[in-house]
């Protein structure tokens, strides 16, 4: 397939009268170029978000009344379906990806359109001040319809400038359906949304109803106002709002199931698989009823802090996953559901096909394992998370059963990498120094928890000891398995296992240390630092081992920091 830029026999690409060097990061491919958009459409997305009050439009007329009461939901149909397209194509449609991406390393960055979008943002920000500063009459449907052209072309600009139009087409094209059902699905959802406003009453008094008829077995006395949807005991109440009557998770799974379906519709038989997702909204609607259920008596048996805290944050989103997983689960390995060969049962002397055929299980289940953990641990939790060991098992378990794929990665760590793990335990400090009391003004931290300083020396030595084993063992291997183990390499090739880590690009080491960083929340800058410095000590000798090393002694020096300082919120 030709590309827009036919490949050149010189090191230099021409485009019009502008001449640029094809340097490493022009010829990146496909998903190079779509994370660069993503990121600063994202960045500038959170400037405008933050600089733009869309109360100041509370009195506008003509266009720019359309802008205040369109603008919001235009945006999130253009985010949702973004999101669902992308994710999609990419599930469908990996080989066609795969050509366009080609193409794509073949083509510089367009810089003279990346300069039109920047001239085009500053543009935009100036007729964003007086727009959103007051104006008003025929001058403002003026001025709003210019802040449009000119935002949309911002937008154009940039995008062309990453990936050239012929490839936005092949883009499209290679999809099929896909643009048109994310379309129908985003619009269904936001409609959806919309309408639920109208039917959270009625939700609100069924969930009222059957939270109650669950209740009757356990407890007597039961207190409960139908107007004010207010249900519990004489010990303990809650409210039903309407973001607890279940629509909204109804609304995920509706948009879920249909996009599965329509995406892997030649792999279910129908109507059949038509019944999964009525199924899913009932059994989520149920399992809501039965969660306020419990929330309830959690509560009433004396964890209030429990039900109010960590259970109720939680809940909803394990209801989900959990829902979500056995809808994906069902049509594929049901027969009655799917139409695909089902996978035979491996005889007793082969190894199991979790460890033996799937490379990617074993790099990123320890990670996850922690997560689901922590998930579970936190709706556990009230004042304090008693139950974190459980990150620690959950994780050794996982560990346990890949160990021996892991035998094939070199673990080998040399001296430079507890000097790295010196070097990032400064950093974590540093920055929490710079942005906690210099620029938040913050004092210093509250301690160790009360609740655990409360409690028997034998359970504090125990919950200290695990905490600390799983910050000095089991989080480093399972974060360096999935971070530089796998992202690093996965954003190379999907081949991952064949590319040796000191082959790995710039642009894998700083995508997969942009990731590792996000996850750490507040503490992103130093994450991200961090990130770079365990990617660097990978690729120097192409030993997964020293990261683990520097690793494991960051976060000892961290523990050690934390406990010894009271400055609990570093570890």
């Amino acid at each position: 397939m030709a590309s827009v830029y036919p490949p050149q026999s010189s090191a230099t690409v021409r485009s019009g009268s502008d001449s640029f060097p094809i340097s490493v990061f022009a010829r990146r491919g496909l998903i190079a170029r779509a994370l660069l958009l993503s990121l600063l459409f994202a960045s500038e997305l959170v400037v405008i978000s933050v600089l733009l009050d869309g109360a100041s439009l509370t009195r506008a007329t003509g266009l720019a009344g359309v802008i205040r009461n369109w603008g919001p939901w235009v945006l999130r149909v253009i985010v949702g379906f973004a999101a669902i397209f992308a994710t999609f194509l990419w599930l469908k449609h990996r080989a066609a990806l795969d050509r366009i991406s080609d193409e794509l390393a073949e083509v510089p960055i367009g810089w003279t359109l990346l300069g039109a979008h920047l001239g085009a943002i500053v543009v935009f920000a100036a007729l964003s001040s007086r727009l959103y500063g007051g104006a008003s009459g025929n001058g403002a449907s003026l001025l709003a319809g210019t802040w449009l052209i000119v935002g949309t072309s911002a937008i154009a600009f940039a995008a062309l400038a990453l990936i050239p139009w012929v490839q936005w087409v092949r883009l499209a094209v290679s999809g099929g359906w896909l643009s048109i059902y994310a379309l129908i699905a985003i619009l269904l959802g936001s409609a959806a949304g919309n309408i639920s406003r109208s039917l959270w009453q009625p939700a609100s008094h069924l969930t009222f109803t059957l939270a109650k008829v669950f209740l009757k077995p356990f407890l007597t006395g039961i207190v409960a106002d139908p107007t004010s949807l207010m249900l519990g005991t004489t010990r303990f109440r809650v409210i039903i709002s309407p973001e607890c009557s279940g629509l909204e998770g109804a609304g995920l799974i509706l948009a879920f199931g249909t996009v599965w379906l329509l995406l892997f519709r030649r792999e279910c038989r129908f109507p059949q698989s038509l019944l999964l997702i009525p199924a899913g909204i009932v059994i989520l609607f149920l399992l809501n009823a039965v969660l306020i259920a419990a929330l309830v008596l959690i509560g009433n048996a004396g964890a209030k802090q429990i039900a109010a805290g960590g259970f109720h944050s939680q809940a909803g989103w394990i209801l989900f996953n959990s829902v979500a997983f056995g809808f994906c689960v069902s049509v594929r390995n049901v027969a009655w559901f799917t139409t695909r060969p089902l996978d035979h049962v491996p005889h007793p002397q082969q190894s199991h096909p979790l460890t033996a055929e799937n490379p990617t299980a074993a790099y990123l289940l320890p990670f996850l394992a922690i997560l689901v953990a922590g998930m579970i641990a936190t709706a556990a939790a009230g004042s304090f998370e008693w139950l974190y060991p459980l990150r620690l098992v959950a994780a050794a378990v996982m560990l346990w059963i890949f160990r021996k794929r892991y035998a094939e990665l070199n673990w080998r760590a040399g001296w430079l990498a507890p000097a790295i793990g010196a070097v990032v335990f400064v950093i974590w400090i540093a920055l929490d120094w710079v942005v906690r009391v210099r620029v938040q003004g913050q004092g210093s931290d509250p301690g160790v928890p009360s609740a655990l300083m409360g409690s028997l020396a034998g359970t504090r030595v125990m919950w200290i000891a695990c905490r600390a084993a799983a910050a000095i063992v089991t989080v480093p291997l399972a974060e360096e398995l999935a971070f530089r183990g796998f992202l690093m390499r996965r954003l190379i090739s999907e081949d991952f296992e064949s590319i040796s880590f000191q082959r790995t690009t710039w642009f894998a080491l700083l995508g997969s240390s942009v990731v590792f960083g996000l996850l750490h929340g507040a503490q992103w800058g130093a994450g991200i630092l961090t990130g770079i410095l365990f990617g660097l000590l990978v690729r120097r000798r192409g030993s997964i081992g020293d990261a683990v090393v520097a690793h494991a002694t960051a976060n000892a020096l961290l523990a050690a920091y934390a406990l010894f300082y009271g400055q609990w919120h570093l570890w």
